[in-house]
């Protein structure tokens, strides 16, 4: 009897274990890249997590702070997107002068929406945690918009940041 149930029961462990296995035939589902903080704008970039720790960042090193707001489905943030990360020197000044955030959501800090709550904008924060208002793209209705084609005017915009915080500070 009791070999019986010892039968019974190593046959029923074998089937439970066959069972559970995945069928090695099955494809496997499609790899995610595991989300950073870049969001794709630059992945060998420092981002800071939040706009209170971007700004504690951007005073205690004394750089300006880039804040780039966007969607994750919105066509022209992921055409900005695109254009920013592969600009070699963007990249570069970014990386040596800036401290940087992105969001995708809005802040409760009205001054970095001075025009509207669009996507995507990129406003300029100086170390005295003053938005740089007079830092803006080409567009008079959206100040802050910036295309793919407006990378050059980014990168001096960028410079303009700068010497600011070079005259003014």
């Amino acid at each position: 009897m009791l070999k019986g149930i010892l039968s019974v029961l190593l046959v029923l462990v074998t089937l439970s274990s066959a069972i559970g296995k995945p069928d090695k035939t099955t494809p496997k589902k499609e790899k995610r890249i595991p989300q950073t903080l870049s969001r794709g704008w630059g992945d060998q970039l420092i981002w800071a997590q939040t706009y209170e720790e971007a700004l504690f960042w951007s005073r205690s090193k004394n750089k300006p702070l880039m804040v780039i707001f966007h969607l994750e489905d919105c066509p022209h943030s992921q055409a900005l997107k695109k254009a920013f990360a592969e600009d070699k020197e963007i990249q570069k000044l970014v990386d040596d002068d800036f401290v940087i955030l992105n969001l995708v959501y809005e802040t409760t800090d009205k001054h970095l929406s001075p025009d509207g709550q669009y996507v995507p904008r990129i406003l300029f924060v100086d170390p005295s945690m003053t938005v740089r208002a007079d830092i803006t793209g080409r567009y008079a209705n959206r100040l802050y918009a910036y295309e793919p084609a407006d990378m050059k005017l980014l990168l001096s915009n960028m410079q303009r940041s700068l010497k600011f915080l070079k005259t003014e500070l």
